[in-house]
């Protein structure tokens, strides 16, 4: 098996990368091949046997994309995206990359195809950026997608591509709504979310952290651990189980703010709960007011997608992962 992942230097991206290269199969096939995007090229990990491929390269620029699936990839990752905050901060940047960039990418699969029989799986991720306020108690599977965001109309509009092009029959199509990814390892990015995951990561590691909104503030989350599943599943579900109906949102957990941090006094103490520093920001707490709190993912877990449900959990998930299973000292 060919793969394709791009936006593999972001940190889902590593982490599918390092999942693929742990075992080497993919939908019951073994990966011959994988091939790295990124705007800047991905550091070439231990392929074990598998061809790996690094590239650098701006998906924005329609050029691109033909030449990343020369080699005829049968999954495609498209992780590629400004992130929220980013996306709304510069609207330029956000459309050219998560707008046309997709559209370049859809666009290369379609006419590759006309040249010879070419019908990959084209793995989206899109995201509940896509919802917009007034919400129900929970959103179920039928909401409207009415995005109050740059960047959850961008996947919103993505996301109709997906559809339209896999009904189309010009490739095999599966767009999945991640929660937001909680707890991120590494530095703070610009996604507007990212206070979700700092005030957790920093006082885990010993360091202060800024709380911008209030601890009532409700969200949907799951684990780095759980996004990886998510879209090695949706590699390699039967896409007849979902019709025209392309776009899953994916399973999660709801909690708020305070949620999070009596799970951080459980895990670790008072001590790392103190390390919580409040400054309200009147842009991210209106931003953070459209976005969506709970969900009803019964079509995803309908077909075996899972996430955590405690906060306790992706804590621990955390430490596992990412500070070799014990907190500092």
């Amino acid at each position: 098996m060919n793969i394709l992942v791009i936006g593999a230097g972001g940190m889902v991206g590593r982490k599918l990368t390092a999942s693929l290269l742990e075992n080497c199969v993919l939908a019951g096939r073994e990966i011959g091949r994988i091939t790295l995007v990124d705007v800047a090229a991905p550091d070439a990990p231990d392929g074990k046997g598998i061809v790996i491929d690094t590239r650098a390269a701006d998906i924005a620029d329609a050029s691109v994309a033909p030449r990343l699936i020369e080699t005829r990839p049968d999954v495609i990752f498209h992780l590629a995206a400004i992130v929220s905050g980013e996306a709304e901060l510069d609207f330029d940047k956000g459309y050219a990359i998560n707008l046309d960039g997709t559209r370049h990418l859809f666009e290369a699969i379609r006419q590759a195809g006309k040249a010879e029989r070419y019908c990959p799986r084209v793995v989206f991720t899109s995201s509940i950026a896509v919802f917009g306020a007034p919400f129900p108690e929970k959103i179920g599977d039928e909401f409207f997608s009415t995005p109050r965001t740059s960047y959850g109309t961008q996947k919103a509009i993505g996301e109709l591509l997906l559809s339209d092009y896999s009904r189309c029959g010009f490739f095999d199509g599966v767009g999945i709504r991640l929660p937001t990814i909680c707890i991120r390892p590494g530095a703070p990015n610009k996604a507007a979310s990212g206070f979700f995951s700092s005030i957790l990561r920093e006082p885990l590691s010993g360091r202060e952290a800024v709380l911008p909104v209030d601890d009532s503030v409700r969200h949907w989350h799951a684990s780095p651990r759980a996004a990886v599943r998510f879209l090695r599943q949706a590699a390699e579900i039967d896409t007849a189980s979902l019709g025209a109906r392309r776009n899953l949102n994916m399973p999660g957990l709801s909690a708020t703010v305070g949620e999070q941090i009596e799970a951080l006094r459980r895990i670790a103490s008072n001590k790392a709960v103190s390390l919580i520093r409040r400054e309200p920001d009147p842009m991210i707490i209106e931003m953070v007011d459209g976005w969506a709190k709970d969900f009803d993912a019964a079509r995803a877990i309908s077909l075996g997608f899972e996430a955590e449900t405690s906060f306790d959990d992706i804590i621990r998930i955390h430490i596992e992962d990412e500070l070799g299973g014990a907190l500092p000292k």
